[in-house]
C-alpha cells in the first residue's frame, strides 16, 4: 500500500534517471490536461511531499497521489511494460528513459509558482527538509478529543503517514486508535517513533514495523483474527472515520493497547 515511504522511494528513483534530461514525450492521459505537452522542456527535480509527487519541468509541476494502486515506473526505451497501457495515466520520456505512471489517483499540471496551492495545507513532512516535531505536536493536539488513530492519518498534522503506520504507530505505543489525541501520554514518543520507522523503511523495497522481513512484517494491520505476536490475543480490526466516507479498517490487540 503506497505511504510516503513508497513516495519518497518513487521520487527518489525518477529524480536519479531523468532530472537534468529534456523530455522528448509528454503524454499525459486524463482530460483536463490531455492537450498540455511539456516536450522540449527541461526536467529541474522530482520530489515528494507527503504522500505527493512532484515532477517540476520547465515551468510547470505534474503533480500526482498514487491514492491505493498508483505507481511510476521507469523503463529503457523498447523496453516491454510491467502493466497494462490502458492504465497509463502520463507517459514522459526522455532520450534515455520512460517514465509511466499507472492508475494515478490524481494527475494534474500547475504552474510551479502556484505549486502551493495544492500542497501548501500539508503538516510537516516526516521525510522532507522541513520536519518540525514541535509543529506536528501541535497540530496533533489542536483538538485534544480527537481520536488519536484520526489525527495520525490526517495529512495536515503530519505528512506521509497512511493506514498501516496509523495501525503499527497505535500497537508499538500500546494505544487503542480510539484513545483521544489529549490523552496519549508524552506525545512526543509517538511523533519520533513515526519519524524512525518510516525513514528505517524509505529506502526499502518491502516495508517492515517488526524488524523483519521473514515471516510477520507488520504487529496488526491486516492481521484479524491472528493471534498477537506479542501476547497471542486475537487481532481485532474495525472501521473509524470522520465520516462514513472516509472510515479505513483499523486493526488492533484489546489487550496489548489500552
Amino acid at each position: 500500500m503506497p505511504e510516503g515511504d513508497t513516495v519518497y522511494r518513487t521520487a527518489k528513483n525518477l529524480n536519479a534517471a531523468i532530472a537534468g534530461s529534456v523530455l522528448t514525450r509528454c503524454d499525459i492521459r486524463v482530460p483536463a490536461f490531455a492537450t498540455v505537452d511539456l516536450s522540449g522542456e527541461l526536467v529541474h527535480d522530482v520530489s515528494s511531499r507527503g504522500k505527493h509527487l512532484l515532477m517540476r519541468i520547465g515551468d510547470h509541476t505534474i503533480h500526482s497521489h498514487l491514492k491505493m494502486e498508483g505507481s511510476w515506473h521507469l523503463y529503457r526505451h523498447g523496453t516491454k511494460w510491467r502493466r497494462p497501457a490502458h492504465s497509463a495515466r502520463a507517459v514522459l520520456e526522455t532520450a534515455d528513459w520512460v517514465a509511466v505512471g499507472y492508475s494515478l489517483g490524481v494527475v494534474e499540471v500547475v504552474a510551479t509558482d502556484d505549486e502551493e496551492s495544492i500542497v501548501g495545507y500539508l503538516g510537516p513532512d516526516l521525510l522532507g527538509p522541513d520536519w518540525d516535531a514541535d509543529e506536528a505536536q501541535r497540530r496533533m493536539m489542536a483538538d485534544p478529543e480527537r481520536p488519536i488513530g484520526l489525527a495520525l492519518l490526517d495529512q495536515r498534522v503530519l505528512a506521509g503517514l497512511g493506514n498501516v503506520y496509523r495501525n503499527e504507530l497505535c500497537f508499538l505505543r500500546g494505544i487503542l486508535p480510539t484513545r483521544p489525541a489529549g490523552q496519549v501520554d508524552d506525545p512526543r514518543r509517538l511523533i519520533a517513533l513515526a519519524y524512525s520507522l518510516i525513514h528505517a523503511n524509505k529506502d526499502r523495497v518491502e516495508r517492515t514495523t517488526t524488524g523483519t522481513l521473514r515471516g510477520a512484517t507488520d504487529w496488526v494491520h491486516g492481521r484479524r483474527g491472528k493471534p498477537c505476536l506479542r501476547c497471542g490475543t486475537p487481532i481485532r480490526e474495525g472501521l473509524l472515520g470522520e465520516t462514513v466516507l472516509q472510515e479505513r479498517e483499523t486493526f488492533w490487540c484489546p489487550r496489548c493497547q489500552t
